[in-house]
C-alpha cells in the first residue's frame, strides 16, 4: 500500500460495532486505541474483521489543543 498520509499507524482491530450506516473500528496501536468512523459497505468493501492486523491513517490539517 503506498498513499501520500504520513501518518500511519500499524495496529490490530479490536472491535467493530456497526451501525445503521456507520461502523466505528477500534484498532489498538500497542497499547492506544485509534477509533474510526467508517461506512458498513468499507467495512465490508475491506473485508475487516477483529483480531486482523490494519492501519489507522491520521490525515489532518490542524491539530488543536486545549486546556482548563
Amino acid at each position: 500500500m503506498r498513499i501520500s498520509a504520513r501518518n500511519t499507524l500499524k495496529g490490530r482491530i479490536v472491535s467493530i460495532e456497526k451501525g445503521a450506516t456507520t461502523a466505528h473500528v477500534r484498532i489498538d496501536i500497542g497499547g492506544a486505541v485509534v477509533t474510526s468512523a467508517i461506512t458498513n459497505a468499507a467495512v465490508d468493501d475491506l473485508g475487516l474483521a477483529e483480531g486482523q492486523e490494519a492501519y489507522a491513517v491520521v490525515k489532518a490539517s490542524d491539530v488543536m489543543i486545549g486546556v482548563d
